[in-house]
């Protein structure tokens, strides 16, 4: 679990598709896709504040935590 990943959501609540953010924001799809999959390790802020830009969102918006052991002790 840890930090996961919604960019797909706010993608599509604002029409919006991968391939166009790439060419809005200057990032490769290969990497917003990586990242759009919940597979990247880290991200720059300096991308984050230009997809929240672009998205007119919070980072929260894309980013959310998931905690564990929370999952595992609710499905006891």
């Amino acid at each position: 679990m840890g930090i996961s990943v919604k960019l797909d959501r706010v993608l599509l609540d604002r029409g919006m598709s991968l391939t166009e953010l790439s060419e809005r924001v200057g990032v490769t799809i290969a990497n917003l896709s990586v990242l759009k999959t919940g597979k990247a390790k880290a991200i720059r802020f300096s991308t984050l504040e230009a997809i929240c830009k672009e998205l007119d969102c919070q980072p929260g918006d894309i980013l959310f935590f998931e905690d564990e052991a929370a999952a595992v002790n609710a499905a006891e």
